[in-house]
């Protein structure tokens, strides 16, 4: 099993395997197998060493993945929000951050449904 960037490669074809890489999708992936010279259509466990070193190398030098990414993105909106523009108060509340309505849906960034109890009539 090849290990690139901290993620274990599962034994499929090299440009899918590399979508389980954080911060590369399949048109980047199809772009590093177009500039490595690795056909694509060629599984992870046929690749010889030499062949997973120069894809390190390449997602090493030319991209931002994992960690690196992840960090960029939690400082982007650290600074949203200490700068209190509306994205930034949107992350700080946990509600949609782009336009989306919230009067109904909007519950994965609500989270579960808290109850409100109803008022009750005097008898």
């Amino acid at each position: 099993m090849a290990r690139i960037a901290g993620v274990d490669l599962p034994n499929k074809h090299v440009d899918i395997a590399l979508t389980y890489i954080f911060g590369i999708g399949r048109s980047s992936a199809k772009k590093i197998c177009k500039q490595t010279g690795i056909d694509p259509n060629k599984k992870i466990n046929e690749c010889s060493g030499e062949e997973i070193n120069v894809l390190r190398k390449e997602i090493e030098n030319e991209y931002k993945v994992e960690g690196r990414l992840r960090t960029e993105i939690a400082l982007n909106i650290k600074r949203l929000m200490d700068i209190g523009c509306y994205r930034g108060l949107r992350h700080r509340k946990g509600l949609p951050v782009r336009g989306q309505r919230t009067r109904t849906n909007a519950r994965t960034r609500k989270g579960k449904r808290k109850t409100v109890a109803g008022k009750r009539k005097a008898v």
